[in-house]
């Protein structure tokens, strides 16, 4: 069946579920406006007249609305509407005649007016936005119902010149349901009227309630190995599903479908499973996931019954959870029948055991620890009458570090903490300020699930317990009794009195439950009301962890871990980078490698850059004037073919070494493409010379049948013979239709590359005595890339293009070059209603990013030190996620700012994306615009830009700028590591044992930072750890030092051959830790052969090319060698330096005079890593000079000096001599090593680089620099 029938099917099936699942349609009717008296509740009232009950919409009764009294910490306005219903939208209004409303609250729900849960709109987003005025109805439409009898309004905001006001209108409609209460040993059966029910079909639709995190919902098999099983496991809902396959039902490789989480919450869930044929859709509330079954069949075939609740037969086979279900199941569907009504009404098809039909609700009560750093819960330690003392309570978290319980002990000063530290749970029994004592338990605890914690002591010991786990016991040397207060979650400011408790890394964030201090519960309420103990910063009544990886952010299959307030993605393998994996590590062409200085050879391209299509490998043909991109496929040998008829034809199909969409995008992005077609035949016909019919043809990209053959224009069906005119016969369009018992040939070459590349051939006249045919279909071969350059000017200030609206709702990546002599301008623009994003000029040196995605407006700009108005191209390049923004100008530092953890994530837009302003050559989401179908032009635009280098990045390579002059135009190569007049000559240089270049310079720290003014307190600056680094070498020697970076605080990267030869790269970014070291693999690099290096590295992640192939690694801890390759030195050949946008050696080469350079031994400039344009290397004086001559700055002074602001230096040592005096001079120094914050992960200041020696000591600096040395060593 085809796929638009299974859609078409699922469709079907979604309606009709949808329609058993709903009771109603308009489901709009006000609720409140009937409500009695006591149907209001509050958590205080300013007076008689600010009565909750008055908080009606619209009504002037009493004083016009609530009002708490102004003391309450945390007011509340409570609707009890008398029973379950389904609330579809809310209203709210200030308080009439007065300056009291609310502008933002939050909604709550709850079944019994006790565990609230907090109602989250469609992006995760709590707050709602509320009243500007008194008077004014400001209306929400729930994106999803609430089906709940209790609502809570909490008011989060109010007018800054009023107080809080309120009146309040909830709509929706009743709610009818059939419930089903499991106490953890019941089920019900639904038995078949025949032996076994076989269904292509099935809808099963249920909601359910929780009291814990494991338990079978559903569970149905057959004797010949279907099966289908729904069942929380952690948490989260599992559904195994598999149709007529054996091998799945005895194995143990069995593979759930698992969705959502948090579901043991003790609040409804809604569960649909829709099913045709092998394709399924699972839904769990708002969350949906389609997959296809396992299996042969189509089917699925279940025997005598399915079971709801558990599964009452114990070692029942194809069981995978045997823990039966403890919680409420309503308006349970199985294909239309309502199980619970039959199970009420006591049909005889339906056995219930121990079920009943009211839902009984538990008042497991739980308390939110809002804050890492202020929250706690003080409460009376009770006397014990045994002595000692014993607490117990239940906690769930995302973090990883935080206080759960501190107490001081009868014996001052002495104390216990009980906290999470590293995933894990531990006792601490502080002795004395230097004397402690620690034990340990548990893994993973802050997976987000309920934990039970118990603390108790006797004698003299204390014993910790965690779960289910054995206790963990400490040994005390007297007897201990706890002080007067226990602390849970987290410690008060130590202004307080109790000063003993301090927070030993972060108090608790999450949630707790069940208090029980010497087996006495403890009643919240009575601490709410501030009868009982203390508080600050917490929830009562309701427990707000929310799953921040639900749905998963992370793109191209990166893995989704939290915290308690952000998410993080690990894109390790995926070939992805950045905050939420968008970014590709690969260029997308082979052109964009040539243009950062790549020789010919294997190479993995992303031909769609940041979108949905990941990278494959092509090989890059560099060595013509165009550069080739070469992918091949799995016949590409000579194929001789016999035997085949027009009814039983030889098919070939071709699979490429990249997937069909992964083609589709290489030939959208190439210029052209093409394909070689060798075909020889003896008595063999292309076509019927009768009726011109194709008796041979070959497939294309589409899937169409194609019969024209090498060269000639689609549609037509003739050879390039005839194209040519030399075919063998003239009567002929190709030399095989000639029909001679001689070999003849029609080889040519296809290039409609909208056709390309050939997927299939098709061969059928081979049978007859004699008749054969010889092919070869070549490999796809495809050169430029029309995302390099293509530009437009725009002439008018009122000129614009506009395109489709952006597609960006969670993330949106731009980036263009633009040139311009006005003083401020908008680049591009998008709307909504509320949304936009837009990037402009604000200034002549300023670029600004703004947008608003419902959290208020953000601007993050980049100051540039030079005008940007100058008539020169400048490089833009703008990001926006869910997880954070960033902006990029030319080579100054990336800004970031990031996403605020409580927001709105979606980008909203419906209009028109318009374009103008300044010349510019834009790409979007990695996708070319300029030159796009939907492109609309007004007056004053044109295409292309005048100048010289409008196409400049073919004249200037490697990073190289290109400067428009008014003859001609000229290369900046200063912040290229290549020399000459288009940035292609290596700067290369020999050493021996006895030579070294050591390059010192300053980093402006302001410029580094590069704070953004202006910027929204919504978003938060991030720094993030980043460097780039390059390098070409050749040599013979191992070990040896081939680059390093390091600062005065000891931080340095270290890039070394091993004893063996091989690559490895060391990080040591955290002084009082070992180092990182990265081995990629264990092959020799000390060879005699030229290795081109490129390393990049974000964060805790390292990419690294060598030669031609990428490799992606975490780091990780060994044993520091790299003193042992650095007394070895380095002999041999170094080329083309580069790090970050700095180009060291080439710099130091230029600047022998300068005071930051310092040369010892012989140099020898050579040609070690010549480009493949075999370009002559000139000396590095006749380089200089001939830039000087075509009045080109190279600012090298500016980027080694910069503008000083905060003078950081950093020592370059390009490399060579290493002695033991050094060796032992930095073991020294790591023996004084200066501590540092553990979540520094950057070198200090951004800096630079390069081979590696050692910091120069501080006597060996000028005075000034002298002083600087010690400060920073002290």
């Amino acid at each position: 069946m085809s796929s638009l029938a299974i859609a078409f099917n699922l469709t079907v099936l979604g309606v009709l579920s949808t329609a058993l699942a709903a009771s109603h349609y308009n489901c709009d009717g006000p609720l409140v406006s009937n409500l009695l008296q006591a149907s209001f509740e509050k958590s205080s009232q300013s007076s008689i007249s600010n009565a909750p009950h008055f908080a009606k919409l619209n009504r002037r009764d009493g004083a016009g609305g609530w009002s708490p009294q102004v003391t309450d910490r945390q007011p509340w306005l409570q609707l009890d509407l008398r029973d379950r219903m389904e609330v579809t939208a809310v209203a709210t209004q200030g308080r009439y005649g007065g300056s009291d409303w609310v502008s933002g609250y939050l909604l709550l729900f709850s079944d019994t007016g006790r565990a609230w849960k907090q109602y989250r709109q469609e992006d995760g987003v709590g707050r709602f936005v509320g009243n500007v005025n008194a008077d004014g109805v400001v209306h929400h439409k729930l994106s999803h119902s609430i089906r709940s009898r209790f609502l809570r309004f909490v008011p989060l905001d109010w007018n800054p010149s009023g107080w809080v006001g309120l009146r309040v209108e909830v709509y929706g409609c009743a709610y009818k349901s059939y419930v089903a209460d499991f106490d953890g040993r019941s089920s019900l059966l639904y038995r078949f009227n025949q032996k076994s029910m076989s269904t292509v079909k099935d809808v099963i639709s249920l909601s359910f309630k929780s009291r814990q995190a494991e338990g079978v919902l559903l569970h149905g098999e057959g004797q010949r190995g279907d099966y289908i099983t729904l069942e929380l496991h952690r948490g989260r809902l599992a559904l195994y599903l598999n149709l007529d396959d054996t091998r799945l039902r005895f194995s143990s490789g069995r593979v759930a479908v698992t969705l959502s989480s948090l579901l043991d919450d003790q609040h409804w869930h809604s569960v649909l499973i829709e099913r045709f044929n092998k394709q399924v859709n699972l839904t769990v509330d708002t969350h949906t996931q389609h997959f296809r079954t396992k299996g042969e069949g189509d089917s699925l075939e279940v025997d005598y019954e399915l079971s709801f609740g558990g599964i009452p037969l114990p070692g029942k086979p194809g069981t995978f959870l045997r823990k039966n279900f403890h919680g409420c199941i309503e308006n349970l569907y199985y294909n239309g029948i309502n199980i619970i009504d039959l199970a009420k009404r006591r049909k005889p098809q339906i056995y219930s055991g121990n079920v009943t039909f009211s839902c009984s609700e538990p008042q497991l009560v739980s308390t939110t620890f809002l804050s890492s750093s202020s929250s706690f819960l003080s409460l009376p330690a009770t006397l014990s009458a045994s002595g000692g003392f014993a607490v117990r309570f239940q906690f769930r978290t995302w973090n990883p570090d935080g206080l759960l319980l501190s107490t001081r002990l009868a014996l001052e000063p002495q104390r216990l903490e009980l906290q999470i530290s590293n995933s894990r749970l531990r006792l601490t029994h502080h002795m004395s300020a230097q004397q402690k004592e620690e034990v340990s338990t548990g893994h993973r605890v802050n997976d987000g699930l309920w934990h039970s914690a118990s603390l108790s002591s006797r004698g003299l010991q204390v014993t910790m317990t965690l779960d289910n786990e054995p206790s963990s016991t400490m040994e005390l040397g007297d007897h201990m009794e706890a002080g007067d207060s226990l602390y849970f979650g987290g410690c008060p400011s130590s202004s307080s009195s109790d000063s003993y408790c301090e927070n030993p890394t972060l108090a608790f964030q999450g949630c707790m439950r069940l208090f029980s201090i010497n087996s006495q519960p403890m009643d919240l309420n009575l601490v709410h009301q501030g009868r009982l103990g203390d508080y600050k910063e917490l929830q009562f009544d309701t427990c707000g962890i929310h799953d921040r990886c639900l749905p998963n952010f992370c793109e191209h299959g990166g893995q989704c871990s939290q915290s308690w307030s952000h998410f993080y993605c690990d894109c390790s393998g995926t070939g992805y980078t950045g905050a939420t994996c968008h970014n590709s590590i690969y260029e997308a062409s082979c052109e964009a490698y040539r243009l950062t200085g790549s020789s010919s050879g294997l190479f993995s391209i992303d031909p769609d850059g940041s979108g949905p299509l990941g990278p494959t490998q092509v090989y890059c043909n560099m060595t013509e004037n165009k550069v080739w991109t070469v992918v091949i496929h799995n016949s590409t040998d000579p194929v001789r073919v016999q035997g085949s008829t027009l009814q039983k034809p030889y098919i070939m199909k071709f699979n490429y070494s990249a997937s069909p969409e992964q083609l589709m995008a290489l030939v959208a992005r190439s210029e052209q493409c093409q394909q070689e077609v060798v075909y020889s035949c003896r008595k063999s016909r292309l076509f019927n010379t009768w009726d011109g019919s194709p008796l041979s043809w070959w497939v294309d990209q589409g899937g169409e049948r194609r019969t024209y053959w090498g060269g000639f224009l689609p549609g037509v069906q003739q050879c390039s013979c005839s194209l040519e005119e030399n075919c063998m016969d003239m009567n002929y369009f190709c030399n095989c239709d000639a029909d001679t018992d001689s070999w003849a040939n029609d080889t040519g070459v296809l290039s409609y590359k909208e056709h390309l590349p050939v997927s299939e051939i098709v061969i059928g006249d081979t049978n007859r005595t004699g008749s054969e045919a010889l092919y070869r279909i070549g490999p796809l071969r495809c050169y430029g890339d029309k995302s390099v350059w293509n530009a437009a000017s725009f002439y008018q200030e009122s000129s614009y293009l506009h395109f489709p609206t952006l597609q960006a709702e969670l993330s949106a990546d731009i980036s263009f070059y633009f040139k311009t002599s006005a003083p401020s301008g908008v680049f591009l623009e998008n709307v909504g209603l509320k949304d936009f994003i837009r990037v402009e000029l604000s200034s002549p040196s300023v670029v600004t990013f703004s947008f608003d995605v419902g959290n208020g407006l953000v601007d993050l700009a980049v100051k540039s030190h030079v005008p940007l108005n100058d008539r020169q191209w400048h490089y833009v390049r703008a990001e926006r996620s869910v997880k954070e923004a960033s902006l990029q100008v030319d080579q100054l530092p990336l800004r970031f700012l990031e996403a605020p953890s409580e927001g709105h994530l979606r980008l909203r837009l419906n209009s028109q994306l318009f374009v103008g302003r300044t010349g510019l050559s834009l790409s979007l989401n990695s996708q070319l615009f300029v030159g796009r179908t939907g492109l609309i032009m007004t007056p004053g635009v044109s295409a292309g830009c005048p100048g010289h280098c409008s196409g400049s990045s073919s004249l200037c390579h490697n990073s190289g700028r290109c400067i428009e002059k008014n003859s001609g135009y000229v290369c900046d190569c200063s912040q290229s590591a290549y020399g000459g007049p288009s940035c292609k000559e290596e700067v290369s240089v020999s050493f021996n044992r006895e030579s070294s270049v050591t390059y010192t310079f300053q980093e402006p720290f302001s410029v580094m930072q590069n704070r953004s003014f202006q910027a929204s307190s919504v978003y938060r600056g991030n720094s993030r750890a980043r460097e780039n680094m390059a390098f070409i070498f050749m040599t013979t020697q191992s070990p040896a030092m081939l680059l390093t970076v390091s600062t005065f605080s000891q931080q340095y990267i270290a890039v070394i051959l091993a004893r063996n030869g091989s690559l490895q790269i060391w990080y040591h970014l955290h002084v009082d830790r070992r180092p990182d070291v990265f081995s990629p693999r264990p092959s020799s690099l000390a060879d005699g052969h030229l290795h081109r290096i490129r390393i990049h590295r974000e964060g805790k992640d390292v990419y690294l090319q060598v030669s031609n192939g990428y490799i992606y690694k975490r780091c990780e801890n060994f044993d520091e060698e790299v003193m042992q390759a650095g007394s070895k030195g380095f002999i041999g050949c170094l080329s083309s330096v580069q790090f970050n946008h700095m180009a060291p050696l080439k710099a130091a080469l230029l600047n022998r005079g300068s005071s930051l350079v310092s040369v010892r031994g012989h140099l020898v400039e050579s040609n070690c890593g010549a480009p493949a344009d075999s370009t002559t290397s000139h000396p590095l004086s006749d380089q200089a000079a001939k830039t000087n001559k075509d009045n080109v700055s190279l600012h090298d002074s500016a980027v080694i000096g910069g503008v000083v602001s905060a003078v950081i230096f950093i020592t370059l040592c390009v490399v060579v001599v290493m002695t033991r005096f050094l060796y032992q001079h930095r073991q020294a120094r790591r023996d004084t090593s200066i501590k540092e914050k553990e979540h520094q992960t950057n070198l200090e200041i951004a800096s630079t680089i390069l081979m590696v020696i050692t910091v120069p000591r501080c006597s060996a600096l000028g005075m000034v620099e002298k002083a600087q040395c010690k400060g920073l060593l002290r």
